[in-house]
């Protein structure tokens, strides 16, 4: 880093006295996408020659514009609108999405995408219905720069080898991942088994495993939620809105540690697992093992893909929102492998969750480490030596 800069006043406070300010629409003109598809694009039906951008980045079905090179695009309907973004090589924008029809000024494109999404593009978003940002708004906006091309396009390739890891920790996530899918897959049904074990597995009714259990009476404990991602957590732990009960809880359940809980929504992923004490509402069913289990090998089980299937054949009309009752639950057959044999695949299984999570803490770190890099050299507040390989 170069911090022997001088620094002036501008419109936008004090920045390096070789900056500038100029309006974006000195740097960039602005079109958007066409609504209806080309066919000469389309290879079936839904398939086309070319990646489809819209106001989201999603693709899809209508395109009408192809690129060679970078184009920056910025979302212009949507939720996310005003998101910008690289493309590169050759695609097709829908109307939904701005592009760079032209740049007209000499500048380094990767650093003014960055600069862009420093910006915020979608603070420029209209007041009311839809959310919408128009070209005029985006050309009037000022924003700061180096003067020369060689520090732009340094500061470029210093986020983008943040980029690149980020890349990169998010590529091995998802291989990770698709391999912990496999893992689970393979070991809670038996198919693949640990060195050391060979004792067939016995298929029981999970009625046979697990009973209902209704504690009532406990108004003053804490309130808990079933949630698809954490499991049975408290109520004030949720993000949003929450809606809270009318009237007394007298009638809730008590939910303890290690209790299993059949939820609404137990047809999306499985039983929820209680590492709370508090109270549910009475809608919900409370499972405690009649047998000696690992806990944590049914908390992976019954999120998985065969216990989701059994369940859902079992109960007839899940999917139109019915609930589950315990003597739905009790005729699924669920394996019971020996407390070893469980606490070894759960032991695995953990492993793999943990080496997710230890990828996705770098990955937030990573992320955490761009933005403030982004504060500093996209601002002037830090300069790069030209140098020098920082």
């Amino acid at each position: 880093m170069n911090n022997n800069t001088t620094y002036k006043d501008s419109p936008l406070g004090k920045i390096p006295s070789d900056w500038e300010v100029k309006r974006l629409g000195e740097i960039i003109k602005l079109s958007s996408g066409k609504t209806k598809p080309n066919e000469l694009a389309q290879i079936s039906d839904r398939e086309y020659m070319y990646p489809v951008f819209g106001g989201n980045g999603i693709m899809g079905y209508s395109k009408d514009y192809n690129s060679d090179g970078k184009v920056i695009l910025i979302g212009r309907v949507g939720e996310n609108c005003g998101i910008t973004r690289f493309v590169f090589d050759k695609c097709w924008i829908t109307d939904n999405a701005l592009f760079t029809k032209e740049i007209l000024v000499d500048i380094n494109i990767d650093f003014l995408t960055y600069k862009l999404q420093h910006e915020d593009i979608s603070k420029l978003r209209s007041k009311g219905g839809q959310p919408l940002v128009s070209q005029t708004p985006i050309y009037i906006n000022r924003i700061t720069l180096p003067t020369e091309v060689p520090e732009q396009t340094r500061i470029a390739e210093v986020l983008s080898a943040w980029d690149k890891a980020i890349s990169n920790v998010q590529a091995t996530i998802e291989q990770v991942e698709l391999r912990n899918k496999w893992l689970m897959q393979e070991l809670l049904t038996g198919k693949r088994r640990l060195k050391g074990f060979s004792e067939e597995w016995k298929k029981v009714g999970a009625g046979e495993v697990f009973k209902s259990i209704t504690i009532k009476g406990f108004e003053n404990e804490e309130l808990l939620s079933a949630t698809q991602d954490r499991g049975i957590i408290p109520r004030s732990m949720l993000e949003g809105r929450v809606t809270m009960p009318e009237g007394t809880t007298a009638g809730y359940k008590l939910v303890e540690p290690g209790d299993f809980v059949i939820s609404l929504r137990s047809f999306q992923g499985g039983l929820e697992y209680s590492y709370y004490r508090g109270i549910v509402s009475p809608a919900y069913i409370v499972l405690k093992p009649k047998k000696a289990i690992n806990d944590e090998f049914y908390k992976q089980y019954y999120k998985s893909y065969e216990f989701i299937g059994r369940l859902a054949t079992a109960v007839i009309g899940i999917r139109d929102g019915k609930q589950v009752s315990y003597d739905d639950f009790c005729v699924v057959k669920i394996p019971y492998p020996s407390l070893e044999e469980q606490t070894a695949i759960a032991q695995v299984l953990q492993a793999a969750t943990s080496e997710v999570q230890v990828l996705r803490s770098k990955l937030d770190k990573l992320k955490e480490q761009k933005k403030g890099l982004m504060q500093v050299l996209l601002t002037g507040k830090k300069r790069l030596n030209l140098n020098l390989q920082d």
